[in-house]
């Protein structure tokens, strides 16, 4: 099981953001934590079908440092769809 940030590059509020997504949601939930990223900004069900958090690129580096793997967007799609397809994210 793993978890993976993308390179997508979204201003917002004068930040770079991008997707952190996981093969698990309490994977997702654990790194978040470890990175310090407030749960509050968990976007999935009910609010989003998609579970993943967009972080910030300093977050993302933290991510990466403990073990998050680079991908690009396909792979963050993927992982996504796999997810709804264990019927996790509806």
């Amino acid at each position: 099981m793993s978890v993976y940030v993308d390179d997508a590059v979204h201003p917002y509020r004068g930040m770079i953001m991008c997707h952190m997504v996981a093969d698990s949601i309490e994977e997702l939930h654990e790194m978040a934590d470890k990175i310090g990223v407030d749960r509050r900004h968990y976007q999935g069900p009910p609010v989003s079908s998609r579970p993943h958090y967009d972080i910030c690129k300093s977050k993302r580096k933290l991510a990466i440092q403990y073990g998050a793997i680079k991908v690009d967007s396909k792979k963050i799609v993927s992982v996504i769809k796999n997810l709804m397809n264990k019927g996790i994210a509806a």
